[in-house]
C-alpha cells in the first residue's frame, strides 16, 4: 500500500480509501465488516462515510466495526455532513454542527479525522461556515477539515476568509475525479467534478496549494469496471442492471474511447480494467502535481483486493497522458 500525509491528520493515509455509500448494503453490518477487515489486512487504513448515508446506518455499522475490533486509533475516519434534504438547503452553522455531533455518537468515536461539507449553499456567507469548523477544530472534533462538491470560488473564498481572520483554512477537498468525464451531474445537482479542459484552472490552483483530493466515483459509477461497454450498456440498463446515474453521467463516446484505451492497455500489463482505471487515478498526482487519493467502495473481499492491487500498479506518465487523451 501506498501512503501520503495530509496536514492536521497523524497517520499517513492510505491513497486507496474505502467508501461506503452503497446503501443498500449497510443496512446489515455483516458485509460492511468483511469489507473494512479485508481492507485493513491489505493496509487500507481510510474509511470515507457521510451523516447522510443510509440515514446514519452507515455511520452506525463502522462504529460497530471500530468497538469490534478496537482498532480506533489505526483507522482515519472521514465523515461529512451538512447535505441537502427533501424540504431545505442544510448549510449552516447549526445543521452542520447537528451533523458533527450525531455523526460522532453514531461512530462512536471523540473525534472525526477529516471531516468535510458535503454540499454547498451559495447564498450563504462562507465566514459563519468557516468560524464554526473553526470551532469544533478547537474542540478537538476535527483533525481537520474541508468541502466536498465546493466549487473552487467557494472555496478560494473561505480560504481568503481564514486568512483574513486568522482561522484554519480548508486543507482537503473531495471532487468527482477519474479517467472518464463527468457529464451531467448523476446526483442530481451539487456535484462537482475535476476532469476535463473545463477544471484546469482548478487543477492548477490545487497544484499550487498542494490540496489533496479525495476523488470519489473514480470508476464513474461502474463504467471502468469493465462489466460493460458501448455495445452492451443500453441492454444492461433495460434490464436493471446498470443505474440511469450512470448512464446520465458518464457513457458518452470520449468515454467510451477511454475504457477501450484501459482495457488495452489492461491486457499489456496483466490486470483488471478497473485495475488501470484507479492507477491513474492515483498516478494523477504526480502528473498533476496534487496528491489524490483513490475513493472505491468495494462489494467484498474479492473486490477490495482486487482494487488494492491497483494501487502498486506502475504507470508512467506518458501511459496517464495516453489514457486521457489517446
Amino acid at each position: 500500500m501506498k501512503y501520503a500525509n495530509i496536514e492536521g491528520v497523524q497517520l499517513p493515509v492510505s491513497r486507496m480509501i474505502s467508501g461506503t455509500a452503497q446503501y443498500e448494503n449497510w443496512m446489515r453490518e455483516e458485509p460492511l465488516f468483511e469489507v473494512l477487515d479485508a481492507a485493513v489486512e491489505l493496509g487500507v487504513n481510510a474509511i470515507d462515510s457521510g451523516r447522510e448515508y443510509a440515514d446514519g446506518a452507515c455511520e452506525k455499522a463502522i462504529g460497530s466495526w471500530l468497538r469490534a475490533r478496537g482498532n480506533r486509533d489505526q483507522v482515519v475516519l472521514i465523515s461529512k455532513g451538512g447535505h441537502h434534504n427533501a424540504i431545505r438547503k442544510r448549510v449552516t452553522p447549526y445543521d452542520v454542527t447537528a451533523d458533527i455531533m450525531d455523526s460522532l455518537a453514531l461512530l462512536g468515536t471523540d473525534y472525526i479525522d477529516i471531516y468535510m461539507l458535503h454540499r454547498d449553499d451559495e447564498t450563504m456567507p462562507v465566514g459563519p461556515i468557516v468560524e464554526m469548523l473553526h470551532r469544533h477544530w478547537e474542540a478537538g472534533r476535527i483533525r481537520t477539515y474541508g468541502a466536498s462538491n465546493w466549487s473552487l470560488q467557494r472555496i478560494q473564498q473561505a480560504n481568503e476568509y481564514a486568512k483574513a481572520h486568522g482561522l484554519r483554512p480548508f486543507l482537503v477537498a473531495s471532487q468527482h475525479f477519474s479517467l472518464g468525464e463527468q457529464m451531467d451531474d448523476p446526483h442530481g445537482g451539487g456535484c462537482i467534478s475535476m476532469t476535463g479542459d473545463a477544471m484546469q484552472a482548478a487543477r492548477e490552483w490545487f497544484a499550487t496549494q498542494h490540496m489533496p483530493l479525495l476523488a470519489y466515483s473514480s470508476l464513474c459509477m461502474g463504467l471502468f469496471s469493465g462489466r460493460f461497454n458501448r455495445e452492451n450498456y443500453k441492454l444492461l440498463f433495460e434490464e436493471g442492471a446498470l443505474p440511469e446515474p450512470c448512464v446520465r453521467a458518464y457513457c458518452c463516446e470520449q468515454n467510451f474511447a477511454r475504457l477501450d484505451r484501459a482495457a488495452a492497455l489492461a491486457v499489456q500489463k496483466g490486470v483488471s480494467t478497473a485495475a488501470v482505471a484507479l492507477a491513474y487515478v492515483i498516478h494523477c498526482s504526480d502528473y498533476y502535481g496534487f496528491g489524490i487519493f483513490a475513493l472505491v467502495g468495494s462489494a467484498n473481499a474479492a473486490e477490495v483486493k482486487a482494487n488494492v492491487d491497483a494501487v502498486n500498479l506502475e504507470l508512467t506518465q506518458a501511459e496517464v497522458h495516453w489514457l486521457n487523451n489517446g
